[in-house]
């Protein structure tokens, strides 16, 4: 069984999300849907066929939700250290062909967020940073090629 690891509020986000999908989205859709329906033969409503369709996807979102909910193991923060590089460590690198410095926090795929800085742990870059210390350099393959890296800073 594959465990889904995140943060303490990693797992509040989205138990909030589907409690925000039960309780609102779903019976708003059911509501387009029995709407549709007092409208006549269902044959050649488009409406109707939209909200199934709508109720559908919004189905399904809420059971892969809930599957990630159920194999998810809450990351205990306060036993993350900063020797090597590991998930929920906030990790400054340096590209070493361009000089360009970036900082990442290493999180579980359901809470990253590249804008936020929040990087999966299961992106090229950080299974390559993975186990390095302060001073490593890793050679990581990406898209555009190898790029190689030096850790400049390890942080909670």
């Amino acid at each position: 069984m594959a465990y889904t690891y995140m943060t303490q509020d990693g797992y509040d986000k989205l138990v909030a999300e589907i409690n925000e999908l039960e309780s609102v989205q779903r019976p708003e859709i059911s509501r387009q849907i029995a709407e549709a329906r007092d409208k006549g033969d269902l044959s050649e409503n488009a409406e109707y066929d939209a909200a199934k369709e709508a109720q559908g996807i919004l189905e399904s979102k809420i059971s892969q939700l809930k599957g990630l909910l159920a194999n998810a193991r809450i990351i205990d923060e306060s036993l993350v250290g900063t020797d090597t590089v590991q998930i929920l460590n906030r990790v400054t690198i340096k590209n070493l062909k361009n000089g360009a410095t970036m900082t990442y926090t290493l999180v579980s795929d359901s809470e990253a967020n590249i804008k936020e800085g929040k990087m999966s742990v299961n992106t090229p870059i950080a299974r390559g940073l993975m186990g390095k210390k302060v001073g490593d350099k890793a050679e990581i393959t990406v898209p555009g090629g190898i790029q190689t890296f030096e850790i400049v800073e390890i942080a909670i």
